[in-house]
């Protein structure tokens, strides 16, 4: 069995809300596995839905760029060992290169990324400009990830949180783009990068998704002696109704707008209201989040590791 730590235990607490002892329980009877962790929280009705993933441990900045036009822009993020280098100049100067060479490629993943010529100097490919940066910086440094967005029948919208910690892109449809309609754009990317939803809507979810959201449901209500004593009809209505709630925090158009006068305006309201006031036909068709280090905690070794995968060129 692995040895559940301290350091395990303020992670847990930190990820879930829950309890000192209750996380530390956690942590024992899944053997030290904090995906588990957090099922096991969860089915004790002692974690919140949506505090899965917290764990970051990379530092770096993530950027966008958009087409002079707006119809196309990219979103990405590149990775560094400290907080002191993010915040270096030479490096935030050598994201926006990397953003704007993101924007026009055509690469299908990140190793035909790595292998194209770089545009400042294309004597070197992506792959060994970055090591250049890194002799140069001296801190490894990794292109991580990026994501294009193109929206010929309107614009994309962007907007960066907290000097490049969160970057979003919007994608929205619409037949009239004026300055209330980029407004309203800007609110809806920095809700998302506020409020973290999942989807933009509902048709997003997958069937498997609300199934798995339904199983801890019930676990949570078998472990309730009152609630699992109910008529199985009761229940199932119990459980949709909590699902209904859960969609509401996990889809951006069902969120309540953070900027609501009367605190219930959905977002999906606020863009129909938006849309009669200026005569057109919106449409958010989707987004894109980045945060920086998201997904690259699980162990200390993970940033080394992916740093040294794409220096080896696998």
């Amino acid at each position: 069995m692995a040895a559940v730590t301290a350091a395990m235990v303020k992670e847990l607490r930190e990820m879930t809300g829950a309890g000192m002892m209750d996380c530390k329980k956690a942590l024992a009877a899944t053997d030290g596995d904090m995906d588990k962790a957090v099922e096991f929280l969860r089915e004790k009705g002692l974690a919140g839905a949506a505090k899965k993933a917290g764990r970051i441990a990379a530092e770096g900045i993530v950027a966008t760029t958009l087409t002079e036009d707006g119809k196309k822009a990219v979103v990405v993020e590149v990775n560094a060992e400290t907080d002191f280098v993010a915040k270096n100049e030479k490096f935030q100067s050598f994201v926006a290169d990397v953003a704007a060479q993101a924007l026009t490629t055509t690469a299908a993943d990140m190793d035909g990324f790595m292998a194209e010529k770089w545009a400042k100097d294309e004597t070197l490919t992506v792959k060994e400009a970055l090591a250049s940066q890194i002799s140069i910086i001296g801190e490894n440094m990794n292109i991580r990830r990026y994501e294009q967005v193109e929206e010929a029948n309107g614009f994309v919208a962007s907007y960066i949180h907290a000097g490049g910690k969160i970057g979003v892109l919007v994608d929205v449809e619409t037949d009239v783009v004026n300055d209330a309609v980029k407004e309203m754009a800007k609110n809806v990317a920095m809700q998302a990068a506020a409020l973290k939803p999942m989807f933009t809507n509902r048709d997003e979810v997958s069937a498997d998704f609300i199934e798995h959201e339904k199983a801890i449901l019930m676990a949570q209500i078998q472990n309730d002696p009152k609630e699992a004593s109910k008529p199985e009809k009761v229940i199932q209505g119990m459980i949709q109704g909590r699902i209904n709630k859960e969609l509401k925090e996990f889809c951006l158009l069902d969120q309540v707008y953070v900027k609501a006068e009367d605190g219930k305006q959905s977002v999906a309201q606020y863009v129909a209201q938006v849309a009669k006031a200026n005569s057109a036909n919106i449409k958010i068709k989707k987004f894109v989040r980045f945060e920086t280090g998201e997904g690259l905690e699980k162990k200390n070794e993970d940033f080394a590791a992916e740093v040294a995968k794409q220096m080896a060129g696998k």
